[in-house]
């Protein structure tokens, strides 16, 4: 799957992101809209991570979906 197939679907994987991502809050979710940029900038708030483990996560979240 790629990221566009994401963005185009956001609604039906905003349930998905958020089980994987639990800290986001629906807030979050309707914030970034689909848009990777914005989901790793909240990973990277949320968990303290960096900018590279958030975008390595969603790579490896975005092979098993």
């Amino acid at each position: 799957m790629n990221w566009n197939q994401v963005e185009g679907n956001w609604e039906q994987f905003k349930g998905k992101v958020q089980s994987k991502w639990g800290k986001l809050t629906n807030d979050d979710l309707d914030v970034i809209s689909g848009k990777r940029k914005e989901l790793a900038g909240r990973i990277q708030k949320a968990y303290g991570k960096s900018q590279e483990d958030a975008e390595r996560e969603i790579d490896e979240w975005l092979t098993r979906h």
